[in-house]
């Protein structure tokens, strides 16, 4: 059913994190303020995929669910705004073009 959240479909939502938090790769120069940003995105979206692999790893898929969510917003919310290169993946991303 398409109104339920399943242990496959949050199996699916971890995959497609995982994968996304592997590819990208950092664009801000080091010694920036973006640079900052950019650690803060991402140390925020591993933070979220990690509450969400453990919360999935208890049985709690709604949490699981919502976290995985939030993991990838951060990522999708660096990669709109330039914080990482993506390679032009709009597959793993939401790109601003």
């Amino acid at each position: 059913m398409i109104d339920r959240i399943t242990e496959e479909k949050i199996d699916r939502y971890l995959s497609i994190t995982s994968e996304a938090l592997a590819k990208l790769r950092v664009a801000a120069p080091e010694r920036s303020f973006n640079k900052r940003l950019a650690d803060d995105f991402l140390n925020m979206a591993h933070s979220y995929y990690n509450d969400a692999k453990h919360f999935r790893s208890l049985g709690d898929l709604v949490n699981a669910f919502a976290a995985v969510n939030y993991a990838h917003g951060w990522l999708d919310c660096g990669a709109r705004i330039g914080l990482w290169d993506v390679d032009g993946d709009d597959r793993l991303f939401t790109l601003f073009e």
